[in-house]
């Protein structure tokens, strides 16, 4: 298993009222890359928004075997914790993923 960490950008479509953005926050912790399982204090954000711009990254600590089983693992933990905020794919959207590989065991 190697540990990835998984960045989502996407797009804020529909309202993220501070309530949303808490919820979102506590939904996202358990997969929070500043801890990583490597016992280093990473420079990473679970969560960036730009209200401005209305959009947002998502940057989520997994572990799987291959890229592609990281991904879906991040967009099913990024896609939950966007809905307990009351978001959809509709209102905000999430766009390529981007991976990097910091552990392999």
């Amino acid at each position: 298993m190697t540990t990835y960490v998984v960045t989502l950008p996407g797009t804020l479509l529909g309202k993220l009222t501070p309530a949303g953005h808490a919820q979102l926050l506590r939904e996202l912790s358990p997969a929070d890359p500043r801890h990583t399982t490597l016992g280093e204090t990473e420079d990473l954000d679970r969560l960036t928004l730009d209200e401005e711009n209305s959009t947002f990254v998502i940057r989520l600590e997994v572990q799987a075997a291959t890229t592609k089983e990281a991904e879906a693992e991040a967009r099913r933990i990024a896609t939950r914790a966007l809905e307990a905020a009351g978001l959809t794919g509709d209102t905000a959207p999430m766009g390529p993923a981007a991976l990097s590989g910091i552990d392999a065991e």
